[in-house]
């Protein structure tokens, strides 16, 4: 690579989606490389937040379970980010956390092949997935079992005793992302139903659950979409479900008449049976500002510049910081790759937070992968090559190597 910093900053103004940037509350001088883990606040978020509590709350009270629209929220924001993943309307809905979805609808699928006991699921995927299929089969108490399978044995793990395909779309450690369209269709040809989980790719790259034949899927809102720290999931039930999968938290939302107060639950028939109970309204009201804000970028756009980015850091690690204990683990190819670049070191927590002391924010997750995201609306070209230079001089200097770089906190 011969570029210099001049060249990355011509990047920039040619960049379509470089006005984004002005949305968003990021500090002076800092490098946000942690959007896969809590995205940045849109700065229309604080007026948002003091209409809501002030006025809708303060003010009108109750009345704004209808006057504003709180108690249809959560299908309002469904509609909207069914048009980033490929869905339909009435496909999607918000509500609870990933955890909890995890769990609805891996039951719901499971009712559906009763003679069926195998859940495939990625041992390496993020915990929680496999933690709630593990308490949830010990519940049911039927004697389902899981079949573990890393990326490149998924496909041969999928025969005809799998009840159901419970996948992250892309990997939250090393970033490769799996082939959506071909996994479904081999689970559909063996007779399993498939789960996906987007929590790193909704909003990062283009998704399309109607088009892969997709049977459910789930996502959190808080990374790509900005839609602030604990922002609610959501939920994917194709229309050919809904009415005949019922999950199993069946609170007074998914009621067929949740203002009817009957004795006896009676489940909605479509994407509403998935609720459960009363959504946390100033959250959800605050994670549509950053939806609102992809409802206006071309996603299209937004991959290319994420391949950019990635490929533009991947060069710079290869070309400035040779010699040094760094191993890229995130795939190169594009068709493989999320929007993340994972480098594995066995001193990676202890220069992540060397980086984070010099404005370089990325995350660490053990047992060595430093994780750096890149979320094109608001991280710039120019950042990549002034955190590569900080991470050169940060290893030359042997900075990273110091006592306070090696505390780690209950957050890594």
């Amino acid at each position: 690579m011969t570029l210099t910093r001049d060249d990355f900053i011509a990047l920039d103004k040619r960049d379509p989606l470089a006005p984004f940037a002005e949305e968003f509350d990021i500090p002076e001088g800092l490098i946000y490389f942690d959007g896969n883990s809590l995205g940045a606040m849109p700065k229309a978020a604080m007026a948002r937040a003091k209409d809501v509590i002030e006025q809708e709350w303060g003010t009108d009270l109750i009345k704004s379970w209808n006057k504003a629209g709180w108690f249809t929220l959560v299908e309002k924001l469904g509609n909207k980010v069914a048009k980033l993943i490929g869905a339909d309307e009435g496909e999607v809905i918000y509500a609870d956390a990933t955890g909890l979805n995890v769990y609805k609808l891996v039951s719901a699928a499971l009712e559906q092949r009763p003679d069926r006991k195998i859940i495939v699921m990625e041992g390496s995927n993020f915990p929680t997935d496999n933690y709630m299929v593990q308490g949830l089969i010990r519940q049911l108490g039927r004697g389902h079992e899981i079949r573990f399978a890393e990326d490149g044995e998924i496909m041969d793990a999928i025969r005809d005793d799998v009840a159901v395909v419970c996948l992250t779309h892309v990997h939250y450690k090393t970033g490769h992302l799996h082939d959506m369209t071909a996994i479904t269709r081999k689970a559909h040809n063996v007779g399993a139903l498939t789960i996906w989980d987007l929590c790193h790719s909704a909003g990062a790259l283009p998704v399309d659950l109607n088009g892969s034949n997709v049977d459910f899927a789930l996502g959190c809102t808080y990374k790509y979409l900005n839609g602030g720290p604990g922002s609610q999931s959501f939920m994917f039930v194709a229309k050919r479900h809904q009415g005949i999968a019922v999950q199993p938290l069946t609170g007074w939302w998914g009621h067929d008449k949740p203002f009817g107060f009957e004795r006896d639950y009676r489940p909605r028939k479509d994407i509403w049976q998935f609720s459960t109970g009363t959504q946390p309204i100033v959250s959800l009201a605050l994670s549509e500002v950053g939806l609102d804000i992809f409802m206006r970028a071309n996603m299209d756009e937004i991959r290319k510049k994420s391949l950019k980015l990635c490929d533009l850091f991947i060069e710079l690690i290869d070309e400035r910081l040779k010699g040094y204990d760094f191993k890229i683990v995130t795939p190169r190819e594009h068709s493989r790759r999320g929007s993340q670049v994972s480098i594995a070191s066995k001193n990676g927590f202890a220069i992540m937070q060397a980086l984070i002391a010099d404005n370089v924010i990325g995350d660490f997750r053990a047992p060595d992968i430093m994780r750096f995201g890149f979320t094109p609306l608001y991280v710039s070209y120019v950042n990549v090559w002034d955190a590569v230079e900080k991470l050169k001089i940060i290893m030359e200097e042997g900075r990273w190597d110091r006592p306070e770089f090696k505390q780690v906190g209950a957050v890594t």
